[in-house]
C-alpha cells in the first residue's frame, strides 16, 4: 500500500426531513447566500425546506447555477457576497452547483484575478468563506469532498481544482429530495458513481485490501441499484443507497494509498466542454474503450474486478478480460447510456478537436503511470468512436 494521508472534516447528516437540522449547523448570526440551478429546487419543495430551516436568519438566494457551472455566472454571485457582506454558502443542488459554490467561496476573499484558482489547480486560494450543502442529485461526491470543476464560457476551457479550504463543513443527505428528478439524471448519477470508484480502484494492485473490497462493494451495489431504481423509481431505501454510495465513492476513503487513473475524467470533460454532453454520459463513452487500449497495464486488476464484481472464473486470462470490458459496456447501455461518440455524431473531425483540447490544458500525460499520451488518448478516442 502506498503512503497517504487523509483528512474528511465534512460532517454528514442524513435522512428523511434531515434538512430541518440546517438550523443547528449554523450561527443564529449567519448571514448565509443560497446558491441553487433551476426552477426544480423550488418545484420539488426543497428550497422552501430550506428557507424555513434558516429562519429568521438574514439569507439572499442566487439561482441559475448551470449543469456545468461557469465562471462567468459565479462570478456574479461573488459580486452578490461581497456587496452584501454575506459569510456563510449553503449550496441547494447536485455537482454542478456545489462545485460552483466552492468556487464562490474561494474567489469572494480573494485578491486578483479569480480565473487563478482554476489555472493553479487551487494551490492559489489561500482563504475561503465557509460553506455547506443540501444534496438533491447523487452523482458526483461534491458534497464530501474538497473537488470542483468549473466552465469558461469565453474560452471554452473546463479546469479543476482542488483546495482543503472548500471542503463543506456540512452535508444534509436528504432522499426524498431525489424523488423529483427526471430518471436520465439519476442514472446519469449511478455511472458518475461507477466511473469514480472505478478510477480509483482500476490501476494496478499495491495490495490495498480494504481499499479494494471497499471499492468492489459499491460497485457492486451500484450494478443492482441501476436496474432496480429504473424498475422501482420510488424505492426510498434504492434512494438512499444510491445516495450514500455516491458520497462514499469520491469523499477520500477508497483513494487512500492506492494510485488513481483519472483519464477517463479529463478527456471526458473535453468532450462536455465541446459538445455539451452530460459529464457521466462521456464518462460511459471513454471508460470501456479505455480499458480495451490499456487491458495490458491493468490486466491484474481487470482479472481482480472479473472475479470478485462480477463472478467470471472461467476461461482463459484473455477471454475473462474480454468478458468483463463486454459487461462493463452492457450495464451502461442497459442503463441507456450510450458507449459510442458516433451516438452523438462525433466523427474523426470531433476526436481531432478533442484531442487539441487535451493538448492545450496539457493533459498528455494522464493514467497512473502517466502513459496515456495524446496518441494514447486518440487511440482510446478512436476505439470509442
Amino acid at each position: 500500500m502506498l503512503n497517504f494521508e487523509f483528512y474528511n472534516p465534512t460532517r454528514i447528516i442524513f435522512g428523511k426531513g434531515m434538512i430541518a437540522k440546517l438550523d443547528e449547523q449554523l450561527s443564529p448570526q449567519a448571514r448565509v447566500l443560497v446558491l441553487y440551478g433551476g426552477a426544480s429546487a423550488e418545484r420539488s419543495g426543497t428550497l422552501n425546506e430550506v428557507r424555513a430551516a434558516l429562519g429568521s436568519r438574514t439569507f439572499r438566494e442566487f439561482g441559475g447555477i448551470e449543469a456545468n457551472p461557469t465562471y462567468e455566472t459565479l462570478m456574479k454571485a461573488v459580486a452578490m457576497v461581497r456587496e452584501e457582506k454575506l459569510d456563510f454558502l449553503l449550496a441547494v443542488g447536485g455537482g454542478s452547483v456545489m462545485d460552483g459554490t466552492k468556487f464562490v467561496a474561494a474567489a469572494v476573499p480573494f485578491e486578483g484575478e479569480p480565473w487563478d484558482i482554476l489555472t493553479s489547480k487551487g494551490e492559489a486560494a489561500k482563504k475561503a468563506l465557509p460553506l455547506g450543502t443540501v444534496v438533491t442529485l447523487p452523482a458526483t461526491g461534491s458534497e464530501m469532498n474538497c473537488l470542483s470543476v468549473i466552465s469558461r464560457q469565453s474560452t471554452g476551457d473546463k479546469l479543476l481544482f482542488s483546495n482543503p479550504l472548500v471542503y463543506p463543513r456540512f452535508s444534509v443527505l436528504d432522499p426524498m429530495r431525489t424523488m423529483s428528478l427526471p430518471m436520465k439524471q439519476v442514472i446519469n448519477g449511478v455511472v458518475d458513481s461507477f466511473v469514480h470508484v472505478m478510477e480509483q480502484y482500476m490501476t494496478h494492485p499495491v495490495d490495498g485490501m480494504a481499499q479494494d473490497r471497499f471499492s468492489e462493494g459499491l460497485l457492486s451495489s451500484l450494478l443492482e441499484i441501476g436496474p432496480r431504481i429504473i424498475a422501482a423509481p420510488e424505492d426510498y431505501d434504492l434512494r438512499s443507497n444510491l445516495m450514500w454510495v455516491a458520497t462514499l465513492a469520491l469523499n477520500g476513503l477508497i483513494g487512500a494509498g492506492v494510485p488513481h487513473d483519472w483519464t477517463t475524467h479529463m478527456i471526458g470533460h473535453e468532450i462536455t466542454a465541446k459538445y455539451h454532453i452530460d459529464h457521466a454520459r462521456t464518462l460511459a463513452i471513454v471508460f470501456p474503450a479505455l480499458l480495451k487500449v490499456c487491458r495490458e497495464a491493468k490486466r491484474a486488476k481487470l482479472l481482480q474486478y472479473a472475479e470478485r464484481v462480477w463472478g467470471l472464473t472461467e476461461g482463459s486470462e484473455d477471454e475473462r478480460i474480454d468478458a468483463v470490458i463486454r459487461k462493463t459496456e452492457g450495464f451502461f447501455e442497459g442503463l441507456g447510456v450510450p458507449t459510442r461518440l458516433s451516438a452523438y455524431d462525433i466523427g474523426p473531425d470531433g476526436i481531432t478537436d478533442i484531442l487539441k483540447l487535451l493538448e492545450a490544458h496539457d493533459m498528455t500525460a494522464l493514467g497512473e503511470h502517466g502513459e496515456v499520451t495524446l496518441e494514447v488518448s486518440r487511440q482510446i478516442l478512436e476505439t470509442a468512436a
